[in-house]
Parts: C-alpha cells; structure tokens; sequence
C-alpha cells in the first residue's frame, strides 16, 4: 500500500471513530418545561388536607402499599351529594407539593375556581411483597423486597380494576361519600401508571371513564403494544383520554414511546373517542406532563358545568 493510500485509511478511520462522539455531543437536550401559575400557592384559596395510610391488598396477595387521600376543602360531611374521584398510579410522584406535577396545589387551585369538580384524589402506589411498610415509598423497592409494580400496571386485564374497586374505593367510601358515576371519576398515571389507567378505563368504562396518561408506556412490556390495534378493531368505548408525550422519550427494547403514543393517538382518533394529544419535546420524566397538568384536567373535567358535584 502506497504512503499515500496508507494515509488516506489512516484518516477514513480516523473519522468513522470521531463521527459517533461528535453526534453524541451535538445531540439536543430534551425541553424543559416550567410550572405556571396554577401549580403555585395561591392567597387566599382553600386547602384541601392530605393523609397517609397502608394498604394490604387481598387482589394481589401479599402486597402491601402507601396511599394517599386528598379532600379537598370544599367537600362538606354532611348531606347527600357525593364528590368526583381522580386515582393516580405512582402517588407519591402526584401528590408531593415540590414534585413535578405538585397535584394537591392545581386542585386546589382549580376547584377554587370552578374549573373542575369537587374530587377527591387517591393517591396510589404500587404494592410491595412485604409484611410491613418499613420505608416511605418511592420509585424503587428497598433492597430485597420485589415490587408488584409492573404486574399491577403494565398487564393486559381487569385485575387492577378490581382491587380499585374492590378494595380502595370500597375503602375510601366508608367514610367519604364517592361517587359511582364513571363520567365523574378519572384516573391517571405516568409510564407504566399511564397504561394501567388506560386499561382500568378500557376494561371497565362502568367504573371508571376519564383517563390523563403521562408518557404512557403503550409497548411491549407485557403487551401493551396491540393496544392501537385493538382500539381500531372494537366498537368505541364512551372515554375520554388525554395523552401526552414527547421526542425524547424512551427508545429500547420494549418498544419507542414517542411512537407508541402517536399510535395510540392516531387509533383514537381514527375511532372518533373524545381524545387529545399533546406531543413536546421532553424525555421520560414528569416535567412536561406537570407543566401542562392544570390545562389537562381542565379539558378533561369540561362539558360537565361550573365545579358541579354529582349527586350519582
């Protein structure tokens, strides 16, 4: 090989190498998003009290759970009317008030101002295969103890359903006067929270018919990726969802998120369900799902009138 050639392989080699890193360094950030107005405390608007308790469940043997229960201030003991519900997957990502979405806050905040229903929110986290509680839960089960979460939340059945049913709102009902009007309860989660809603609403539209889903992991981690699929090929189902995403979620071997929620979309679209998409630019995390939350509940308690309580 001449000296010529030889330098020319040199550099050929040289730039094949360097191209990856430099591709890498010129990759763009994903978008941060910042809170508005509602997410903040506000003067002179009522608090609603949040408590803590654990739940063993009998739906899924052997786990236990933190929840939390938010009422909010406008609730009233007595009488017959009954409040809204909103279930969240992954409390504790919900219901602090300096996390990413600060739910308790735009509750608050919207109630106040007649833009949602008086609704008590329940606070849901995954089980743990545990006796006790022995920490606050968070995203991660402490080391040796095995989280029920993706069982709970990505599978493809009514079970979930179930023990809400069967379990935490019986539970809840006991002393809180709920409604069982499924146009009047919503539920929602982030990942794999986002298709566990789902598919409360999709299996069960007589419990549950609003559904907020948040970088919604519609991919193949326990089939979750026919769902687009069957959206198209079943009679629609009287729900109203809200998606968000964005560019810069998840791609591995599950599945691409970014894509899996523009199915999802398209399908419900195609299928004419009362449905809004909302595609950014953030990453699999929160902050984009937070920062447009109280528009997201406003869209998906409207059509129902000025903060009404449903007497169902």
């Amino acid at each position: 090989m001449s000296l010529r050639n030889s330098s020319a392989l040199i550099f050929a080699l040289s730039f094949s190498f360097a191209f990856p890193a430099h591709a890498e360094e010129s990759k763009p950030k994903p978008k941060e998003y910042p809170l508005g107005p509602d997410s903040e405390r506000k003067e002179g608007v009522p608090k609603g009290v949040v408590t803590k308790a654990v739940w063993k469940s009998k739906v899924f043997e052997g786990t236990v759970r933190e929840y939390y229960l938010y009422i909010p201030a406008q609730y009233k003991p007595e009488g017959t009317d009954k409040a809204a519900v909103m279930v969240f997957q992954d409390g504790h990502a919900y219901v602090s008030e300096t996390g990413q979405v600060r739910a308790p806050i735009v509750f608050d905040n919207l109630i106040a101002a007649g833009e949602m229903p008086t609704t008590i929110g329940i606070f849901l986290n995954p089980g743990w295969f545990a006796e006790e509680m022995m920490q606050t839960q968070g995203w991660k089960a402490p080391k040796g103890v095995a989280s029920n979460r993706s069982v709970e939340y990505d599978s493809l059945t009514p079970q979930y359903a179930e023990f809400l049913e069967k379990e935490i709102l019986a539970e809840v009902g006991k002393n809180y006067r709920l409604t069982d009007d499924p146009d009047m309860r919503a539920i929602c989660g982030m990942s794999s929270g986002g298709i566990c809603a789902f598919t409360v609403a999709w299996e069960r539209p007589d419990l549950f018919r609003k559904v907020l889903s948040h970088i919604g992991s519609f991919t193949n981690i326990r089939g979750g990726h026919v769902y687009p699929f069957l959206i198209r090929k079943t009679e629609a189902k009287p729900l109203r969802v809200f998606l968000q995403d964005g560019s810069n979620d998840l791609d591995n071997s599950h599945g691409n998120w970014p894509l899996a929620n523009q199915e999802m979309a398209a399908a419900l679209k195609f299928m004419k369900y009362d449905s809004k998409f909302i595609y950014g630019e953030g990453a699999h995390n929160g902050n984009h799902g937070g920062a447009i939350f109280p528009d997201s509940l406003r869209w998906l308690w409207s059509r129902i009138g000025k903060n009404p309580v449903t007497s169902g």
